[in-house]
């Protein structure tokens, strides 16, 4: 089956091919476009790219699209992109503005340019459907919950595929198929001690999420993708209380306050330099005290969140780093591991060092709990959770 997988932001769209079966799948094809101001002709141009290429005979070659989601309203999983979706994308386009129109049109747009293929959304919510309702409700009034107001969670695609690898290099296979066929069959028994991990999606947007036999039972996002950890130009955590008072003390309108937290926030906001790890480092190893602050707040807050799953877990198993930063920054990795000897997590620091991007066991051989690293992969997980809603 050959399967579309679209990768849409408000200015961009980045799409894999994936040629999938029974036992697996591979990329055949990908490409991408930025400072995107048509998605319906970028579309039309990626899939005559791909014929061109002789990648596809013709576009009804393609048999499904996939659709990374963000979050909808009162609707999660894995599901068929119909006018539902696209009603539940814009029911909660306000709280998700980056990603919801751009998907709703998205998927407007591939039902006119592939007539004949099936569409596929899988929410990025859909990981945090069996998360206890003590760990998902605000204390807020009933009124707030009945609109939807809770903490759904994100990046719920690239927590899965940490779900699924970590139980594989850990040699718990059982639990890596659980974890495969979630989606399906929901959380199972499993036989022997169970499988705890705390996973970290480390990237320009990130997030803490912990797992027990494959299934998550909570994560640092909440109602939005502007909470949790400090992201690189969005708040993170907030008290409520603070709004209001800027409101009045500045002068400023809800909308700016608005603008504000998503736009001059978060890393960027701290440092006052960047939003992204890289310039940040450079300028903290110069001297810039901001910028150290913006490091120091990432790191305190990583490690609040897994000190939290580690004890809701009753332990730890694996500690997993992923995702654009923590696949790639080995101090950032040895800072949130500094002096947690004591539960068990002990860091290799030549390992560590010599791990970029790529799969690897960071771990001390002192280490009780496994410190790995694995390469993002929510392209593949999408495709894979396509082919078996459609098979």
């Amino acid at each position: 089956m050959l399967i579309l997988v679209a990768n849409l932001g408000s200015t961009s769209f980045k799409y894999r091919l994936f040629r999938m079966d029974e036992s697996g799948g591979e990329v055949v094809a990908k490409g991408g476009y930025e400072r995107v101001t048509d998605h319906a002709s970028v579309i039309d141009d990626a899939l005559a790219t791909l014929q061109r290429d002789g990648v596809i005979a013709s576009p009804d070659e393609i048999e499904a699209v996939g659709f990374k989601t963000v979050l909808g309203k009162d609707l999660s999983g894995c599901v068929i992109a119909d006018q539902q979706t696209i009603d539940a994308l814009e029911g909660f386009a306000a709280v998700a503005p980056a990603h919801n129109p751009p998907y709703a049109n998205g998927i407007r747009q591939f039902a006119k340019a592939l007539p004949k293929a099936k569409l596929v959304a899988l929410f990025e919510t859909a990981f945090y459907q069996w998360t206890s309702p003590a760990s998902y409700n605000y204390a807020i009034p009933k009124s707030w919950r009945d609109i939807g107001i809770r903490r759904y969670g994100f990046h719920g695609a690239s927590h899965k595929f940490i779900a699924e690898r970590s139980a594989e290099m850990c040699e718990r296979e059982e639990v890596g198929q659980i974890a495969r066929r979630l989606y399906l069959d929901g959380p199972q028994t499993v036989s022997g001690k169970p499988f705890r991990v705390v996973s970290c999606h480390l990237g320009g947007s990130s997030s803490v999420t912990g797992i027990l036999n494959g299934v998550a039972i909570g994560t640092s996002m909440g109602f939005s993708p502007q909470s949790g950890l400090p992201q690189n130009n969005r708040v993170g955590e907030l008290d409520s209380g603070a709004i209001p008072y800027a409101m009045r003390t500045l002068g400023i309108s809800l909308d700016e306050v608005e603008r504000q937290l998503t736009k001059e926030s978060g890393l960027l906001g701290i440092s006052g330099v960047s939003n992204d790890l890289r310039d940040i480092l450079q300028a903290a190893e110069s001297g810039n005290a901001d910028a150290q602050l913006s490091l120091d707040a990432l790191v305190h807050s990583i490690r609040h969140w897994i000190g939290a799953f580690m004890l809701e877990l009753g332990g730890l198993d694996a500690l997993v780093f992923t995702a654009g930063i923590g696949e790639n920054n080995a101090a950032l990795r040895e800072r949130v591991c500094d002096g947690l000897e004591g539960f068990g997590i002990v860091i290799d620091p030549a390992k560590n060092d010599a791990c970029r991007a790529a799969e690897a066991d960071i771990g001390s051989a002192a280490s009780a709990a496994r410190i790995l690293v694995i390469p993002a992969n929510e392209e593949l997980v999408l495709a894979r959770e396509v082919f078996r809603k459609l098979s």
